[in-house]
């Protein structure tokens, strides 16, 4: 693989107003759909030869909008599954658990189970040595969280390390390789002023 694009779903009422966003199918915003459509010149510099993308309607529409007719969707990219703590906002939590942080303290089971960091690293892994696989470039249309997991397990990094990348909706990112060493070539670049 040469190149890894990520791109991060469009913007939804739920990642507008901070609301843990796992497993809830929720659809793009007018905006969402804005910042979606404006990604369509970062992937047609090149074809990639590979395409993945979340079962989350969020994910396919942006793929759908940002020009991607030919994906995969791939299940291990669902966002993480945030257990009880779904659709709730991090000030919300802290009402009940002062301090809280998500990368430390997880979540608890509620309507689904849950997932934990290394949870979630394990699917990104998977993930990745698929792209590896793949001859040229390859794009993946997810979540924030889950994104986040997946370049800190491209750098070798544990997944709890994918607090230290702050990830914007409706952004693109860029994973390559230096001297045969995994990079980030490009972080959390918005584009079009949407």
């Amino acid at each position: 693989m040469d190149e890894m694009v990520l791109l991060r779903h469009g913007e939804t009422e739920w990642s507008r107003t901070g609301r843990h966003t796992g497993r809830t199918d929720v659809p793009l915003t007018p905006r969402g759909e804005e910042q979606a459509k404006a990604l369509i010149p970062v992937l047609g510099e090149s074809p990639s030869e590979l395409v993945v993308v979340s079962p989350a309607r969020r994910a396919t529409r942006t793929a759908d909008l940002a020009g991607l007719s030919s994906y995969e969707v791939d299940p291990d990219l669902w966002e993480w599954d945030y257990g009880g703590y779904e659709g709730i906002t991090t000030p919300d939590i802290r009402k009940d658990r002062p301090g809280w942080y998500l990368w430390r303290d997880g979540v608890p089971p509620g309507g689904t189970p849950g997932e934990s960091a290394a949870e979630v690293g394990a699917r990104a892994d998977r993930v990745i040595e698929r792209c590896r696989r793949v001859h040229g470039r390859v794009a993946v249309v997810a979540h924030g969280h889950l994104l986040r997991v997946l370049t800190a397990r491209w750098l070798r990094l544990p997944p709890a390390d994918g607090r230290l990348f702050k990830l914007d909706t409706g952004t693109y990112s860029r994973l390559a390789f230096e001297h045969g060493e995994p990079v980030i070539r490009t972080w959390n670049a918005p584009v079009g002023g949407v």
